[in-house]
């Protein structure tokens, strides 16, 4: 889950890890059930810093996440991936 009790500590870590390099990050978030509006405003602010550091954040979901952020219309912006695989392939071309 990825809501507002959880939100603070997943930003804080996922931004250290920018910050620390490498600037190119995958998120795994397959196995969430449920984001709510703060998650899905870290999820805006990460993709924000990491395109500052010249890097990219591909984030992988599953139906229901990808649900969530498509009622906001942000799965361009966010770069929803299907799977790591997927996600492993857009950062290598990138």
């Amino acid at each position: 889950m990825l809501d507002a009790f959880s939100e603070a500590t997943f930003r804080k870590v996922v931004s250290k890890h920018i910050d620390d390099g490498p600037t190119n990050v995958i998120l795994d978030l397959s196995k969430i059930d449920f984001v709510d509006s703060s998650g899905l405003g870290a999820l805006v602010q990460l993709v924000k810093k990491a395109q500052t550091a010249e890097g990219t954040l591909q984030i992988v979901t599953n139906p229901r996440v990808t649900q969530t952020v498509k009622l906001v219309r942000l799965e361009k912006f966010l770069s929803l991936q299907p799977s790591v695989e997927e996600a492993l392939e857009n950062v290598k071309g990138s």
